[in-house]
């Protein structure tokens, strides 16, 4: 019988004990739940936008603190309660952690004894060793060194027992079990403002409720998106802000789902206690018996303490109940005009994104309108290609101008930041920008174009393209035949404007160069005849291509109305030398024909001099007749 009701004691103590666990376990649960609501309100205050949402914030900010003051104060009546429910199974515990403890100590005082016992023996061997010698002697230290070995026993059975007698001391003075729920309370109640740290008076509560909170940074009022990216921005900043006033919304209705949780079991308690109460009175209202009477008054007592204790718990959830749907209703109003603002600019967002499709689309079409047109009236390659250049230029210009007036919100901060970029372009890209003003005057009346012969910096070469930052030649070799090298060479348009460059080209329209001749006679010949004879043969020649180059003639004379030029025809001129006299023969050559030219002269000319033997004697074995092509 005695271990049936043993057995009992134990499962009724364990239920208890599990009851008083889930409760304290529950309440830190709430607690913390609450704290980590109240902290999400910073985030409400960092989006704030205006002084109409800083106000909402405000606001929320004296509920949040409110229902946090108000939790605790729930906590720290809730904690009460849960201590005087383990009370019993505290008392339980505490009369078997006594005997335990009265039992420990008499076995440490008996330890105590044993170890002042051994310590005096050992002294009074220590004091008999000196006097003694031989085997005496060494029987003596023997003696010594077992009571010293037990002593040492007796002392770590001693602390032993001292570190057991504490800690069952302890836990029986109350320092484990269910009292250690006020302590955690206290502590998550410092990890909230000092203002909630501790219970609020009457009129710290009051003045907790009207205090006024700084409003936040409001933008500027009037200060509308207007631009495609403003618009953008702010439409993906409202989406933000939407997600995280629901994020609020959801916590706090979990909060209320917590609060419904523990306001259920205290009305439910509340309904009992009222339901007994008014049982109890009806049967004192029957009741005479003086006895009978003074065991009802004090159970009247007793449900009164019940009451009020369930009452005083009850009353803070109550009131968190009614600022959480305040609270709410707030936040989903914050909510609603985000919506409506993030439907609107959504709106604008696509009809502004639409009209600029609609206009690029319109400017390439216009772009292509233009290119056909080009093609279609201009005949003329390089004509067709400066067109075709001026028309990229104006099309991506025209297009850099309406993605700018449209992505930007003001002007003014477009004009300052194209100030500021065209500065930084200017330094960096000087040389850039130089080469491309110079291809202007490049493709200009008097410039270059595929085809054309140049000379620049000492190269010659043939024209295979101009771009807008660089020109590449075709190198050409060679003396008279000019043929290419197979190199082609890369220079920028900008050495138009290096004085030393050296920078030469043909008249538009023309293609010929200036050769010239050389015979030497002796100072003793008819130099007369002899320039006679060999500018016979130079015009032989000459007649074969001369309307190619009257043409050319033309040409010039069109092209350079101010200048007069004379024609192109041969010239013959004299100079003295030191063996005799030069007759030099300059004539213009086509140069698509130069070398065939030259040959034939060359060919004709000797066939003069043989005819010639006075020709032979000059120079002193110096060969007579010496060609130069592209004389200037």
């Amino acid at each position: 019988m005695a271990a049936i009701l043993v057995s009992g004691t134990l499962v009724v103590s364990s239920q208890v004990a599990l009851g008083v666990d889930s409760a304290s376990a529950g309440l830190l649960q709430y607690l913390n739940h609450t704290i980590s609501w109240h902290r999400q309100i910073d985030l409400q205050r960092q989006m704030a936008a205006d002084s109409n949402e800083g106000m909402l914030v405000n606001e929320n900010q004296q509920i949040g603190n409110q229902v946090v003051s108000l939790a605790f104060d729930f906590a720290r009546v809730r904690a009460e309660s849960i201590e005087k429910d383990a009370a019993g199974q505290a008392g339980g515990r505490g009369q078997g952690g006594a005997s335990r403890y009265q039992a420990l100590r008499r076995m440490q005082v008996a330890l105590e004894q044993k170890i002042r016992s051994n310590q005096a023996e050992m002294e009074s061997l220590q004091a008999k060793l000196p006097t003694e010698t031989g085997p005496r002697r060494g029987s003596l230290q023997a003696r010594i060194d077992e009571t010293r070995s037990e002593l040492d026993l007796a002392k770590t059975r001693r602390d032993s027992l001292q570190s057991m007698a504490e800690f069952v001391g302890g836990s029986s003075a109350g320092g484990l079990g269910a009292t250690g729920i006020r302590e955690q309370i206290e502590a998550l109640a410092r990890s909230v403002p000092g203002a909630l740290a501790k219970p609020a008076t009457k009129e710290e509560a009051a003045a907790m409720g009207s205090q006024s909170i700084a409003p936040p940074p409001a933008s500027t009022p009037g200060n509308e998106v207007s631009g495609v990216w403003g618009l953008t921005l702010d439409v993906f900043a409202l989406s933000s802000r939407i997600g995280t006033l629901g994020d609020a919304m959801q916590m706090t209705d979990s909060l209320g789902q917590d609060l419904k949780g523990l306001r259920a079991p205290l009305v439910g308690t509340l309904r009992d206690l009222s339901k007994r109460g008014d049982d109890l009175a009806a049967l004192a209202d029957t009741s005479d018996d003086p006895i009978l009477l003074v065991q009802q008054k004090a159970m009247f007592d007793a449900l009164t303490a019940q009451f009020k204790r369930t009452s005083d718990a009850l009353l803070p959830l109550t009131k968190q109940g009614i600022l959480l749907d305040v609270y709410r209703k707030n936040v989903e109003t914050w909510r609603t005009s985000l919506q409506a603002r993030y439907h609107t600019e959504l709106r604008d967002l696509l009809i502004r994104l639409g009209a600029l499709i609609v206009l690029v689309v319109a400017i390439a079409g216009g772009a292509e309108l233009w290119r056909r047109a080009i093609f279609r009236y201009v005949r003329e390659a390089r004509r067709r290609y400066q067109y075709l250049l001026l028309r990229k230029i104006v099309f991506w210009c025209v297009i850099a101008i309406v993605l700018v007036f449209s992505f930007a919100n003001e002007l003014g901060s477009v004009a300052t930041f194209a100030g500021l970029i065209t500065a930084g372009v200017a330094v960096a890209l000087q040389s850039v920008i130089l080469s491309v003003v110079a291809y202007f005057f490049l493709i200009g009346k008097y410039g270059i174009r595929v085809g054309d012969r140049v000379q620049v910096a000492g190269v010659t070469g043939e024209v295979i393209d101009v771009g807008l930052v660089r020109f590449h030649l075709v190198e050409l070799a060679g003396s008279g035949e000019k043929t290419a090298s197979g190199r082609v060479v890369a220079f920028s348009n900008s050495v138009v404007f290096q004085p030393t460059a050296g920078f030469f080209k043909q008249i538009p329209g023309t293609s010929f160069r200036w050769h010239e001749v050389a015979v030497t006679v002796p100072p003793e010949s008819d130099y007369l005849l002899a320039e006679k004879r060999l500018r016979s043969v130079v015009e032989g020649v000459f007649a074969e291509y001369q309307g190619e180059m009257e043409k050319q003639h033309r040409q010039i004379e069109r092209t350079l109305t101010a200048t007069p030029t004379g024609a192109l025809q041969p010239t013959s001129r004299l100079y003295p030398t030191p063996s005799g006299l030069d007759i030099v023969i300059r004539y213009p050559v086509d140069l698509m024909h130069a070398a065939e030219i030259d040959d034939r002269v060359t060919r004709e000319l000797l066939s003069a001099i043989d005819k010639e033997p006075a020709f032979k004697q000059a120079g002193s074995g110096k060969p007579p007749l010496a060609l130069k092509a592209d004389v200037s």
